[in-house]
């Protein structure tokens, strides 16, 4: 008993300090986005945590089963679109917004257990994914009865979490923690790179101009504000996977929710406007819909 006491308070501990770390990413991030283009700033951000994730594996070699190399590859690509979505939209609305509709991930993970899973949804599950949804519609707020691209992407953003999460359910019995991560920034750092390659050479649809852009070289302060959000990035990815095999989800899930706090606090300090009272009440609806549908599964 006490030891699980123990594991409950480590993985509450690796929570917290992976909100904490993510908020000030976002931060840095948006900074940086107002110079650099989404792609660009999503491969800076992996690039770091490639590096130092390589260094830890060279260090102390992998321990793990193996043998899911698809399931790994889908967890990689998805955390990658849902990242570039997230670092596109950061630099056009407030860090709250944009943290909350990643945020709505819970949601679509109770919905894709639900299809890919069979897990089955009780009436507590089905009245907090419909007022998850009423928060996000409460947050976008949509003109003519239609979301805006910003809109779009921040909800893909939480679409392509809660795929990527789902994942991690089934990679960690058979990978390092490592080894999830790293798929994640991999194809996170190649992906970005060969976008901004092909670009010049190409003539992509406005409504893609979030994934292709020619590659700003950055100067100045704005290398320090890269490698912060590269170091902080690196070190939530790893908190968040830990916590996760620390700790049952839906007490993880809980706690991951200080995230929007934190990123409110930051975003404000950094000139964004406080969110008014609909906003409010949209991202009150997504973190009660977010904490029913985790102490659900619990």
């Amino acid at each position: 008993m006490k030891k699980y006491i123990l594991s409950i308070d480590r993985g509450i501990i690796f929570m917290l300090l992976a909100s904490l770390s993510f908020a000030f990413m976002g931060g840095f991030a948006k900074i940086v986005s107002q110079t650099l283009p989404g792609v660009e700033v999503t491969f800076f951000r992996n690039i770091f945590g490639v590096a130092i994730v390589g260094f830890a594996i060279y260090k102390s070699p992998l321990k793990q089963i193996g043998g899911k190399p698809l399931l790994l590859l889908f967890r990689g690509v998805m955390g990658f679109l849902a990242l570039l979505a997230y670092f596109y939209i950061i630099a056009y609305i407030p860090l709250a917004e944009v943290v909350t509709y990643n945020k709505t991930s819970p949601i679509f993970v109770a919905i894709f257990a639900y299809i890919f899973l069979k897990e089955k949804l009780n009436i507590w599950a089905i009245f907090a994914i419909i007022l998850g949804f009423i928060g996000i519609i409460l947050i976008a707020q949509p003109q003519n009865s239609s979301f805006d691209k910003y809109d779009i992407l921040g909800i893909f953003s939480g679409v392509g979490a809660a795929l990527a999460y789902t994942s991690i359910r089934e990679l960690r019995v058979y990978y390092d923690t490592r080894a999830i991560v790293m798929s994640f920034m991999g194809v996170g750092t190649i992906a970005p790179l060969l976008l901004m390659i092909i670009t010049p050479y190409i003539n992509p649809p406005k409504e893609l101009d979030f994934m292709f852009s020619k590659f700003i070289m950055p100067d100045g302060i704005l290398w320090f504000y890269i490698v912060m959000m590269g170091l902080s990035a690196t070190f939530s990815q790893i908190m968040m996977t830990k916590a996760y095999e620390h700790t049952k989800a839906g007490v993880v899930g809980t706690i991951s929710y200080s995230n929007i706090v934190f990123a409110t606090i930051i975003g404000v300090s950094l000139g964004d406007d406080f969110p008014d009272f609909l906003t409010t009440l949209g991202i009150v609806l997504v973190i009660t819909s977010g904490l029913l549908v985790a102490l659900n599964r619990d």
